[in-house]
C-alpha cells in the first residue's frame, strides 16, 4: 500500500489527520508551509490544481477535498473497522454530515476566519487562497458569518438531540465535523448556547486517538 499525506499545520489538514490517526492508517507525511507558498508550487499543483491541502496519493491517484478523504478513507479502511458504515442508509447518513460540514459549516466559517486579523487564533494564514487583504474586509461580513455559523450550529445541535455521536456510534462523520467545530471554537464563536455540540465535542476530545493528537 502507498498513501502520502500532504498537509501543514494548523489548517483543514488536521482533520484527515486525525481521520488517519483513528483509523491508523500508516502513510508517508509531507509537510507544506502556506504562508511559503508551498501549495502554489508546481510540484503541489500537479496533485491538487486548486492548490489546498489536505490532499492524499492512494495507489498513485490523488484525492482532495478533506470530505472526500474522509469518505474515501471510510469506504477503505473504516468498514472493517468499524469506523464507517457499509453501504447503506446509515452510510447515507454519515455522508450527509460530512458533506453538510464542508458545504455549509465550513463555508461559514471561512468566511469568518478570513475575516479576522492576520495571525489571531483560527484566523486565515497569510498566502492563503482564502486570505483576504485588511482594507476588503467588512464588519458586516465578520457578523454574517457568525450568524450563518450559528445556524448551522442549531442545526447540529438538533441533529445531535438523544444521541451520543452523530449516527448512534462513533464514526469517521464525528472525526470529520469535530475538526471543524473545534476550529470554530477557536474564533469568536460562542459554542455553549448548543449543549449538544459541547457535550459530543468533549466525547470526541475523549477519543484516545483524538487526545493524542491534541495533546501533541
Amino acid at each position: 500500500m502507498s498513501l502520502t499525506f500532504y498537509y501543514a499545520p494548523m489548517s483543514t489538514a488536521s482533520i484527515t489527520e486525525a481521520v488517519l490517526a483513528e483509523l491508523g492508517t500508516p502513510c508517508d507525511r509531507v509537510k507544506l508551509d502556506i504562508s511559503a507558498g508551498d501549495t502554489r508550487k508546481p510540484d503541489f499543483l500537479k496533485i491538487n490544481p486548486n492548490g489546498r491541502i489536505p490532499a492524499i496519493v492512494h495507489e498513485g491517484t490523488p484525492i482532495w477535498e478533506s470530505s472526500a478523504i474522509t469518505m474515501y478513507l471510510g469506504e477503505v479502511f473504516g468498514v472493517d473497522a468499524k469506523l464507517y458504515p457499509a453501504p447503506g442508509p446509515k452510510r447515507g447518513e454519515a455522508m450527509k454530515w460530512i458533506a453538510w460540514s464542508n458545504v455549509t459549516l465550513a463555508e461559514a466559517a471561512s468566511r469568518l476566519s478570513a475575516s479576522l486579523p492576520t495571525n489571531s487564533e483560527g484566523a486565515v494564514q497569510s498566502n492563503s487562497q482564502d486570505w483576504v487583504p485588511t482594507e476588503q474586509r467588512s464588519a458586516i461580513a465578520l457578523e454574517k458569518a457568525k450568524a450563518d455559523i450559528a445556524l448551522c450550529l442549531r442545526i447540529l445541535d438538533g441533529g445531535l438531540e438523544g444521541k451520543s455521536f452523530l449516527i448512534g456510534d462513533y464514526s469517521l462523520a464525528d472525526t470529520h465535523l469535530q475538526g471543524i467545530v473545534g476550529w470554530i471554537g477557536t474564533m469568536e464563536v460562542d459554542l455553549m448556547p448548543f449543549p449538544n455540540v459541547t457535550g459530543w465535542l468533549k466525547r470526541c476530545g475523549e477519543r484516545p486517538a483524538i487526545a493524542k493528537l491534541m495533546a501533541g
